[in-house]
């Protein structure tokens, strides 16, 4: 069954890699005007000239979405840019690692307040489309303990509860607002491939606690995050669906 986004306003933040990337290109592939953000300029252009071949509206802009402003700005310009704006991903992630104060400041300046931020600029716009959707990329790691990572796992719980709170809040506005929890996802330049040859030990142990034998791959994603954006979804709302090839079951 094919799902098409043909004249949708599709927003992506962090859209220029990763799962970022295979999100938009599924968008702009199945018909959507698309419009992404990325710290990295190199990347972004890169990642707007792929979007262009599909031959629908393209708006990209560099944006640190540490920065308030900068993201409540960005959000502004791509619904200017498009022409108003149906669908909205927050997958940007800062990824702190440490225990500190970096490790917490960049995680919730990015993965939640970036994601709160852009909900709260998008939303004037999604409610003039006469509703929308609403994704966030969460993890595995926002539903059990993250050890190696506590400010990225807190957070990304944090975005799972955000996610039901949007639901329930934007529903009678036919708002739809999901998540989408991904496990270990490879992609080139991405944390897996570095680790591959960087901590090989670390790489193979989590490789072998993946019931499906293999790392994901971050089209994986996108198809869930289509189908949850679209009218298949209709009677879907404050959920977070899993994307792990099994991974939590062990």
């Amino acid at each position: 069954m094919n799902i098409s986004f043909a004249g949708k306003n599709v927003v992506v933040t962090g859209g220029s890699r990763g799962i970022g990337r295979a999100i938009a290109l599924a968008f702009a592939a199945s018909g959507a005007n698309v419009s992404i953000c990325a710290r990295g300029a190199e990347k972004l252009r890169e990642t707007e000239r792929e979007l262009e071949r599909h031959g629908h509206r393209v708006h990209s802009a560099p944006c640190d979405l540490a920065d308030d402003a900068a993201v409540t700005r960005y959000v502004a310009d791509a619904g200017a840019a498009l022409g108003g704006i149906d669908i909205l991903v927050n997958n940007a992630s800062g990824f702190g690692r440490g225990d500190d104060e970096a490790g917490w400041g960049v995680s919730i300046n990015v993965d939640l307040m970036a994601s709160v931020r852009a909900s709260h600029a998008a939303l004037p716009l999604i409610e003039r489309a006469g509703g929308g959707s609403i994704v966030h990329i969460s993890s595995i790691a926002g539903l059990r303990s993250s050890a190696r990572t506590p400010p990225y796992g807190a957070v990304k719980a944090a975005l799972v509860q955000y996610t039901m709170s949007q639901g329930l809040a934007l529903a009678a506005k036919r708002i739809r607002v999901n998540s989408v929890a991904p496990g270990s996802i490879e992609f080139p330049g991405g944390v897996w491939d570095v680790a591959k040859t960087q901590n090989p030990k670390l790489y193979d142990s989590i490789l072998r606690n993946i019931p499906s034998g293999r790392m994901g791959r971050p089209e994986e994603v996108a198809a869930v995050v289509l189908f949850l954006a679209s009218d298949l979804a209709s009677w879907i709302t404050g959920q977070t669906i899993v994307v792990d090839g099994g991974q939590m079951l062990t």
